[in-house]
């Protein structure tokens, strides 16, 4: 998809340079190809159109390009985030992090209002890296933009405390139960109803995750006076409870009825998120190919950590801790249904499993309104993006 000659005039454009007539042909020419493994992102196929308005894409683009890089890749750097190679920020520029911000920018602007995007991804899938460099892009589209965290609406550490001898079983923070759904709603509801012309101050509550040895708590407020853009992201932003029957089957890692019975109250937790979810405008999941990624991201970012002289922890304490999350809300479970009959292996996302997809009998159609599946590799590169 990303082709040597390409990226190369993708560096050009990043430093300035003059392009010739050919460089512009194999950009349109990349750009119909590209499209058809990105064309969610854009808001008109661009097969549909003319060479006038596909060379207006390809100079908004540049500009954005040259505009953003400077700031993007000092922020990279400034956050330790790794690339396979230094040619992948212009990759991620030209065919990820530009469409998509202009993306949300044009759905701002029809909205008339502030868009709250729901953004689903686990560890390792690079939301904070998005959110960075959204930030950044969003700015030079004349667009204001918050980031806010689901783990920033964790109950306090001693309301945890109290839950946990209640519930011996939510040994970390993180499944449902362990958030403040209601102040998550009233944070959603003053951001998105503010006016433009007279805006008032939202207190957003922030977490610190190394408080009290790794449990963590609230650390005061951020005052915001409104974004254009709220992006909302989390482990299970937007997950739907599923039918009782979803669960009458073992699957690894739940094993024992102990493991059924927390990932049914886990389930049921879900009807308490509802109320929250319906704030988000729009909702973007990013999955990796093969959802055990998610546990070899965390065990390499946990051997850089120890390499560098800080304490961490073991494999052994790290998979039971990735498969505590497994056996709360299993994405071989739960994603499917969000994706709409879409089943997920290490060798493709998005194969339809059938035109009516069944789980036990139970009818899983896509309720949720996941507008966006943003596809990830091993190396953390988006592979495909689309809608489900």
């Amino acid at each position: 998809m990303f082709k040597n000659q390409v990226i190369r005039i993708i560096e050009l454009i990043g430093q300035g340079y003059r392009l010739s007539k050919q460089d512009d042909n194999l950009l349109r020419q990349d750009l119909l190809e590209t499209n058809k493994h990105l064309q969610a992102i854009d808001n008109n196929a661009l097969s549909d159109l003319g060479t006038h308005e596909i060379d207006a894409i390809i100079r908004q683009r540049s500009h954005l390009v040259q505009l953003a890089y400077p700031e993007i890749s000092q922020v990279i750097v400034k956050q330790n985030i790794q690339l396979d190679h230094p040619s992948d920020i212009f990759t991620l520029l030209w065919y990820y992090w530009i469409p998509l911000a202009r993306k949300l920018a044009h759905q701002q602007q029809k909205l008339g209002r502030p868009l709250i995007q729901g953004l689903l991804g686990g560890q390792g899938a690079g939301k904070t890296t998005l959110g960075l460099v959204l930030n950044i892009l969003l700015k030079h589209l004349g667009k204001t933009f918050l980031s806010i965290s689901l783990d920033d609406f964790y109950k306090t550490y001693a309301d945890r405390q109290k839950l946990r001898e209640r519930r011996p079983v939510l040994i970390w923070r993180g499944p449902p139960s362990t958030h403040d759904v209601d102040l998550g709603i009233q944070v959603l509801q003053q951001l998105r109803d503010r006016y433009s012309d007279q805006p008032q101050p939202t207190a957003i509550p922030r977490f610190d995750k190394s408080l009290h040895n790794g449990a963590g708590d609230r650390i005061g407020t951020e005052i915001s006076y409104g974004a254009d853009i709220v992006v909302f992201e989390g482990w299970f932003v937007g997950m739907r409870p599923l039918p009782i029957s979803t669960f009458r089957h073992f699957i690894p890692p739940i094993l024992s009825e102990s493991d059924r019975e927390f990932a049914l109250e886990c389930n049921a937790n879900l009807y308490n998120y509802l109320p929250l979810w319906d704030y988000l405008d729009s909702l973007i999941v990013m999955i990796p190919e093969n959802y055990q990624y998610s546990l070899q991201w965390r065990l390499e970012a946990e051997h850089k950590l120890i390499a560098s002289g800080k304490t961490g922890m073991s494999d052994h304490e790290i998979t039971q801790f990735v498969e505590y999350f497994w056996k709360a809300l299993h994405p071989e479970l739960f994603l499917p249904r969000m994706l709409g009959y879409y089943t997920i292996n290490e060798r493709l996302l998005g194969e339809p499993i059938s035109p009516i997809s069944q789980i036990n009998g139970d009818h899983i159609g896509a309720d949720p309104p996941v507008d966006l599946v943003i596809e990830i590799s091993r190396s953390h590169l988006p592979r495909r993006i689309y809608r489900p």
